[in-house]
């Protein structure tokens, strides 16, 4: 592939040209110029970002349907796209105040497009919950062990079943108890303490609120770190990792991850639960790998799981933070399918799922969501809705609070409002028009 790397001061970034795409919210057309100045085809772009050049010349023409932001901002990143310039086109707020362009309605629709996070959760919680990560609140008596065991397993079960508003106003007391019981570095304490803010992680990066899982994944890995566990400090790194990928930085969270993955298989996988988590840390990198469009490493990775999970027990192992079996592996192949671009990989990898064959609610909910997002994927608004519904049956929550499903739900309902299904789906999501 030719051409030379753009930086952000490059004059041809200053032209007339792009002044015009940008302001007629033409994200396709930028994507085009980026293209053009490095004198790419569009086989080079699909090559550089690891799509097709069907999906590069869809995404340029403005026929997105099925292709979410996570793609575009790949495409946009593999192709040049200044961050500054992208940021202008995907931002309605951006936009507005750099371009002044915007119709006052627009700006709104698309506010709420883009507003997804924390939407069933009380604000007055979401508040509770950061104000006891910047101080956290006293207990009323020392805790004991098997006190913060119980609560944790609690909050474990509401998680699971998708119970996201008792689980949020649970959080501080939880939190509050395991950090204090771990203020004596004692490793089962210190464990358990990075147990419980890797929960409120799991539990924030789901309503979109980045900033304070950053906070709380670091928390977890401080604790992981004082208690010696490697299954403990393979967990940290984990969430901490997902909290980089969404935050964009795909490749430092790869890395993360997999040097974690990596320490856990030199701890020695003698034992079951060794063995659990180092099938989940293999089903994450790949997730990862496919994230950052390494097709080949992706693929052999979630085989690897695969292999790994088949020797596990049939039955969960208790009181550890990963419970994985063949079904979940294939929920993972789904997404790596879905991420690497191939919407017909992964409904084929489907195949092999039975919502029964999950256990949890939020399991079930997220099958059902990465399904919707390989139908949306290939232009299928019918197959999308539908799954979608059957998302919201299963954890409600997956559809209304998740941000990048919502996303795509309310993109859904403005573009295909006759679809069947469909205004079914935007009451669910409390979503008008």
């Amino acid at each position: 592939m030719g051409g030379q790397p753009i930086t952000r001061d490059d004059d041809q970034w200053q032209s007339p040209q792009l002044r015009t795409l940008i302001a007629a919210h033409d994200v396709g057309g930028v994507i085009r110029f980026a293209r053009q100045l490095r004198s790419w085809k569009q086989a080079d772009l699909g090559k550089a970002s690891g799509y097709s050049a069907s999906t590069i010349s869809r995404l340029e023409t403005g026929q997105r349907a099925g292709i979410d932001l996570q793609v575009l901002r790949r495409v946009a990143h593999a192709a040049g796209v200044p961050g500054h310039i992208l940021g202008a086109l995907i931002n309605p707020v951006t936009v507005a105040e750099t371009m002044g362009q915007l119709a006052k309605e627009d700006l709104m629709r698309r506010r709420t497009l883009l507003s997804a996070a924390g939407l069933a959760i009380p604000a007055h919680l979401l508040s509770r919950l950061d104000d006891a990560l910047a101080i956290p609140p006293a207990s009323s008596a020392p805790p004991l062990p098997e006190q913060i065991t119980s609560r944790l397993t609690r909050a474990r079960s509401r998680f699971d079943s998708g119970d996201l508003v008792r689980l949020v106003a649970d959080l501080p007391d939880l939190l509050a108890l395991a950090h204090e019981a771990a203020d004596g570095r004692e490793a089962g304490a210190c464990a358990r303490a990075a147990a419980c803010y890797d929960l409120a992680t799991a539990i924030l990066n789901k309503i979109g609120r980045y900033e304070a899982s950053r906070i709380t994944a670091d928390r977890a890995g401080v604790f992981a770190s004082l208690s010696g566990s490697p299954i403990s400090m393979a967990a940290s790194a984990r969430s901490l990792g997902i909290v980089l990928r969404h935050e964009g930085r795909r490749k430092i969270a790869d890395q993360l991850t997999l040097q974690a993955t990596h320490r856990l298989e030199a701890a020695g996988l003698g034992t079951p639960a060794h063995a659990a988590a180092y099938a989940q840390m293999l089903c994450t990198c790949a997730y990862n790998a496919a994230q950052a469009g390494d097709r080949d490493r992706a693929l052999e990775m979630i085989k690897q799981a695969a292999h790994v999970t088949a020797r596990l027990p049939a039955r969960a192992i208790p009181n550890q933070p990963f419970s994985i079996g063949p079904a979940h592996v294939s929920l993972y192949e789904i997404g790596v399918h879905w991420s690497l671009g191939d919407a017909g990989a992964a409904l084929h990898a489907a195949r092999d799922v039975h919502p029964s064959q999950l256990s949890t609610p939020e399991r079930r909910g997220r099958l059902y969501t990465d399904l919707a997002r390989a139908w949306w994927q290939w232009g299928k608004p019918e197959q999308t809705t539908a799954a979608l519904l059957n998302a919201f049956r299963q954890s409600a929550d997956e559809v209304r609070t998740r941000p990048a499903i919502r996303a795509m739900a309310v993109t859904l309902i403005d573009q295909h409002p006759r679809v069947a299904g469909v205004q079914a789906l935007a009451a669910a999501i409390g979503y008008r028009r």
